[in-house]
């Protein structure tokens, strides 16, 4: 198992446990994005922020995260006003 717990702009917080690296960063991504979508910027500074914040912590989650997760260690990476950690939550934790 594993936990991400994600602050946006230190008002937006929230968490998500699974056994799947890969769904907790779709999920992520589609919670952190939605926020962005439904924040009332231009969608010129949307498509930036999704491009210049989400897209890179995405990237490093789903490599350097996966790869400290298998060894049982935390990972988190900011960009922007995005912070995402993750950690193992009990049990067996897989990639």
């Amino acid at each position: 198992m594993i936990k991400l717990t994600w602050a946006l702009l230190a008002q937006h917080v929230d968490e998500w446990t699974g056994d799947d690296t890969a769904e907790g960063a779709a999920i992520l991504e589609a919670k952190v994005g939605a926020v962005v979508d439904t924040s009332g910027m231009q969608p010129e500074a949307v498509q930036h922020w999704r491009t210049d914040f989400l897209a890179p912590v995405i990237e490093s989650l789903r490599t350097e995260g996966v790869a400290a997760l298998v060894r049982g260690e935390s990972w988190s990476k900011a960009a922007g006003p995005l912070l995402v950690c993750a950690s193992p939550a009990g049990g067996a934790h897989a990639a």
